[in-house]
């Protein structure tokens, strides 16, 4: 029987990358659902499926308040940042500042971003263009996805050039055919703490025990790291 997960998409590679050896060990597969942590907010307290759930750590704690996540199940998986992301090849932009980052975002054609009112990173972009004074400028040029990662995989497939884009490091890590320019300068920079926990309503808590484990232990840390978790 499959275990059920809602998961914020800058978890989607971590949980991709060790599906097999879990599956290897329990038997179980992973039927998953990656989006926007709005979306996937929504999903969990519409009542859907779920027996491991990955959000930040603050909605992690809002659904245990709220009975549920299991008390005591909640395990930090580590930091991720928000960086700048361009096609595989192209040349990398100046994103050292305020204003570098502002001539890059302008001169490029197409923006690829996740939700701007669901995701964190989309909304936290939003906020940027607004500080930096372009966004009705460069409207025209956002191409929004429901998360970074499939925004990702668009950018890494379009002909246009220049092409720019911004999301969770984890979502641009793990999706071939992008490179990651580096982190948000140090005046934007935006860093969220994802956790792990298993939902009330599982079904197989214990094979979802051993999912969270898997996750967050030390056999996953250089996993974690290299695909942009800060641990």
């Amino acid at each position: 029987m499959d275990l059920n997960i809602l998961s914020a998409g800058a978890a989607k590679g971590l949980v991709t990358s060790l599906q097999q050896a879990f599956t290897a060990e329990t038997g179980a597969g992973i039927a998953g659902s990656f989006g926007a942590v709005g979306a996937i907010h929504e999903k969990m307290l519409a009542g859907g499926p779920c027996d491991v759930i990955i959000l930040t750590a603050a909605l992690i704690d809002e659904l245990m308040q709220r009975g549920q996540v299991r008390a005591g199940s909640s395990v930090e998986l580590g930091r991720v940042r928000t960086g700048i992301a361009v096609r595989s090849g192209q040349p990398l932009p100046d994103i050292a500042d305020r204003a570098s980052l502002a001539r890059s975002l302008q001169a490029a054609q197409e923006i690829y971003i996740p939700d701007l009112q669901r995701s964190t990173a989309g909304i936290h972009f939003a906020n940027i263009l607004q500080q930096l004074g372009i966004h009705a400028e460069v409207a025209p040029r956002l191409q929004a996805f429901p998360n970074g990662a499939i925004a990702m995989a668009a950018m890494a497939k379009t002909e246009i050039q220049p092409a720019i884009g911004c999301t969770q490091i984890t979502e641009i890590k793990y999706t071939e055919g992008v490179t990651l320019v580096g982190p948000l300068p140090k005046e934007f920079e935006l860093a969220t703490v994802y956790s792990v926990a298993i939902c009330t309503r599982s079904t197989q808590p214990e094979i979802a025990q051993r999912l969270v484990e898997l996750l967050s232990g030390p056999q996953s840390a250089a996993l974690r790291e290299a695909g942009g978790f800060e641990l």
